[in-house]
């Protein structure tokens, strides 16, 4: 019997290198002659770096870059096996998590060192970047991200605008004459898995401002300086980037992509199973396993598990979801494609317990499972 185990991570817990071992080790437990491969997943945020290296013998480089207060921080990106790829998770430079509680301002963060990322990237002699959106501490509209590249973004009086997202209303000019000329030669995809727009209500301002430490009256600005980058970027670039589905990303990271880098924006999902060649080992399976920490009703909006079912129920092959807790319907998940769904708990514990005891408790179930799965196959006419 072959088996693929392909989960993502259990988020504050375990890697989804992790999760997939324990698993295995947990069917091996069973039946110690099936054969098992593991392809850790994930869907744009933290983890696609680990995901698409693990997947295709890569490594991952060490660098310093900015942080979001453009301070210096230790940061990394992947690199394929074949070299081509570099996959980089802008939260290792521009993320919320590199800030104490009291630093997240977004009037002054900045993506500048997702930026320089990307040109240590392409100093790699990369052709393709993959770049996992999630998690940033910014709403600049990728204005950051694009000087470190080269391009310029001035004032009336030919000043270069400071780095945050507070000083975007008075960009006048953006010229783009100094861009590092390896991105055109470069295809970049930003794993993108929301729809909000630049701008509006449900744009990155109102929605995503308040998360990353913006008040009222911040929010107000920043919602005012998407605006005005939007009229500017569609005057000076000829591009109209305020109404793209997951132009709000990242607090408009996802437009700045597109405007500035002539990037697309797709599901992370898509982006990192095409880059495992997830299909190819689907097809392969006879059975296969998937699972997060938390499988709920946001599982279905481009989660891994939903895409994991999705494919593997295309291609008629049995999926099996492991998770920490359930908290949805379980004809949800049957109508997502799952054979089951399975807890790990085991007894009645706290979230701390559960989490402290995640590895033990995945194998445990993962053997329960499987010694189930052998018991029906031989009662199989």
């Amino acid at each position: 019997m072959k088996i693929l185990i392909c989960p993502d991570k259990f988020k504050e817990c375990l890697t989804a290198a992790n999760v997939a071992m324990h698993i295995r080790n947990g069917i091996l437990e069973a039946n110690g002659e099936v054969e098992c491969k593991i392809v850790p997943m994930a869907d744009g945020g933290e983890g696609t770096v680990e995901a698409i290296v693990n997947a295709t013998d890569g490594r991952i480089i060490h660098t310093q870059v900015h942080d979001p207060l453009m301070r210096p921080v230790n940061s990394f990106f992947g690199l394929s096996g074949d070299g081509k790829t570099a996959v980089i998770e802008m939260a290792a430079a521009s993320g919320l998590a590199l800030l104490k509680q009291d630093e997240r301002n977004p009037l002054v963060t900045t993506t500048y060192g997702t930026g320089e990322l990307i040109r240590f990237a392409l100093d790699e002699g990369c052709s393709e970047i993959i770049l996992g959106i999630g998690g940033s501490a910014t709403v600049d509209g990728g204005i950051g991200m694009a000087q470190a590249l080269g391009i310029s973004f001035t004032d009336d009086t030919g000043w270069e605008i400071p780095p945050g997202g507070g000083r975007l209303g008075g960009i006048y000019k953006i010229d783009p004459r100094n861009m590092d000329p390896r991105i055109r030669h470069c295809k970049i995809h930003a794993a993108c898995d929301v729809n909000n727009p630049l701008t509006g209500p449900h744009g990155a301002a109102n929605v995503f401002g308040p998360q990353k430490g913006a008040g009222p009256d911040e929010v107000r600005c920043l919602e005012d300086n998407m605006k005005h980058i939007a009229r500017v970027i569609r005057n000076e670039l000829h591009v109209d980037v305020e109404t793209l589905p997951g132009g709000g990303a990242a607090g408009g990271l996802g437009a700045g992509i597109v405007a500035f880098l002539g990037g697309e924006l797709k599901p992370g999902f898509d982006l990192i199973s095409h880059a495992v060649n997830l299909k190819e080992w689907v097809r392969w399976a006879d059975l296969v396993i998937t699972g997060e920490g938390r499988m709920d009703f946001q599982t279905s909006f481009g989660k891994t598990p939903a895409g994991v079912a999705s494919m593997a129920s295309g291609n008629r092959k049995p999926v099996v979801g492991f998770t920490g807790s359930v908290a949805d319907d379980p004809d949800k998940f049957r109508q997502l494609g799952f054979a089951a769904v399975i807890p790990i708990t085991d007894k009645p514990m706290t979230l701390e317990q559960s989490m402290g005891e995640a590895g033990k408790l995945l194998e445990n179930a993962a053997e329960r499972a499987f010694r189930l799965i052998e018991l029906g196959r031989i009662f199989q006419p």
